[in-house]
């Protein structure tokens, strides 16, 4: 269990893909770049078995996680953590219901 105070600290805000690829070497990870508004931030993701071709990725918007802690996968930085649920063929992006302005808070 977490404290409301917790879950306050998470800033998810949703962010519109502006690209989408395979990181090199790797076959379960996807790089994006997001438009969250007022910034590009790039996310590394283990998406990539559920979307043979990314680039049918572009243009969708995705809840991300933008205040965790930067990671290095595979030689590429990741500055945030999409929102997805599933597997296998239940698989989902958290989506929102209608297109919003890209970097709408999640409340």
């Amino acid at each position: 269990m977490i404290t409301f105070d917790d879950f306050k600290k998470l800033d998810i805000r949703i962010g519109t893909i502006k690209s989408a690829e395979k990181v090199e070497n790797a076959d379960k990870l996807l790089k994006l770049i997001f438009d969250l508004g007022t910034e590009e931030r790039q996310v590394i993701s283990g998406i990539a078995e559920f979307f043979a071709d990314p680039k049918t990725l572009v243009g969708k918007q995705v809840a991300v996680l933008v205040n965790i802690e930067p990671r290095t996968i595979r030689g590429e930085e990741s500055f945030g953590m999409i929102l997805a649920m599933g597997e296998s063929d239940t698989f989902s992006l958290l989506v929102p219901e209608k297109p919003v302005v890209p970097g709408s808070a999640v409340r």
